[in-house]
């Protein structure tokens, strides 16, 4: 009996102590219980603090779990930035349909010529075409990001949405690289000619010609409307290479308000600068007859040079005459 008893009471110590192991457990693992959103809305406090965890990246900013502030930037990310968006690239779309109803396409009044002055050289295409085709790229896949949830998702499907959008933003890191440094490049080529003068004054009170026929102010390479889209660029491409270097890298970017104001200027910078080149592609295409030669074949018609840039061309005809070429012009094939 003596025995059995000894047996029994260290039966029950081993049952205690094991209970008490489990217990202390319970209390120290995080995991062992589940966390409820009251819970965790509970922990915010009166003083507002995150709710964070742990994490073994740079950007700390990645363990905060809830934060009342996102709450206010989430409003306007989804909202109104998305609205302003929209409202610039859909907006720009039906003033320049109206413009082309009205007005109609610029065409050459006094005919193509046949003969070509050379306005672009090789280097100016490439840095153009570089910045041209990246920031399309960079714009669509952004758009994506914006509205693609609400009008591309219902129309391809889930599976393919989500291809669609993994690749878009690989290609949106990726390609501003490029980007980049065409913008550095269209800077270095062009910069000299985008400085505004009093000639600009001129051709901003007569319209650009682009509001009445017949009428055409004196231009140097670049009239007053191009030195607006290229300084636009330029201040655009600034500030979405820099905030989107600070989202590529949100370690570098510091707390999470600057983070947050990273982002929403480079959305309103990318809504902007959008709804501007849109216009540079219209004028450059269906808007004005000859325009796309200029960054097609690099060479633009004589006659449609004289109507836009005629400065630029006694300019070109002086540079000849200086060293010693006989034409400035050469003719179409």
């Amino acid at each position: 009996m003596q025995i059995l008893s000894r047996m029994m009471i260290a039966l029950l110590a081993v049952g205690f102590l094991s209970l008490t192991t489990m217990d202390a457990q319970a209390q120290v693992n995080p995991t062992a219980q589940s966390v409820n959103e009251d819970s965790m809305f509970e922990a915010l406090g009166a003083d507002g603090n995150a709710v964070a965890g742990r994490t073994s990246i740079p950007d700390q900013n990645a363990a905060n779990l809830i934060k009342p502030d996102n709450k206010a930037w989430a409003a306007l990310q989804g909202t109104t930035l998305n609205f302003v968006f929209i409202v610039a690239i859909v907006g720009m779309v039906v003033l320049l349909t109206l413009f082309y109803v009205i007005r109609g396409r610029i065409r050459v009044e006094a005919g193509m010529s046949g003969r070509k002055i050379l306005r672009f050289n090789s280097l100016d295409r490439f840095a153009h075409w570089t910045l041209a085709s990246t920031f399309i790229i960079l714009a669509l896949t952004g758009l994506n990001l914006v509205i693609g949830k609400t009008v591309i998702l219902p129309i391809i499907g889930e599976n393919a949405f989500g291809s669609l959008t993994a690749f878009g933003k690989l290609a949106h890191n990726y390609l501003a690289w490029p980007f980049m440094v065409a913008l550095a490049l269209i800077l270095i080529l062009w910069v000299i000619d985008n400085i505004p003068d009093k000639v600009d004054l001129a051709w901003i009170k007569q319209g650009g010609g682009l509001l009445k026929k017949g009428v055409h102010p004196p231009a140097k390479k670049f009239n007053a409307g191009q030195k607006v889209v290229f300084w636009s660029v330029i201040l655009g491409g600034v500030a979405l290479s820099f905030t989107g270097v600070m989202l590529l890298f949100p370690a570098e970017a510091g707390a999470a308000a600057d983070w947050q104001f990273f982002q929403t200027i480079h959305a309103l910078a990318a809504a902007v600068l959008s709804a501007i080149i849109i216009a540079h592609i219209y004028i450059g295409s269906v808007g004005m007859e000859g325009a796309f030669d200029a960054m097609g074949s690099g060479e633009v018609d004589e006659n449609w040079a004289k109507e836009h840039h005629a400065l630029w061309v006694e300019e070109v005809e002086v540079k000849a005459k200086t060293s010693g070429t006989a034409r400035a012009s050469t003719p179409a094939e």
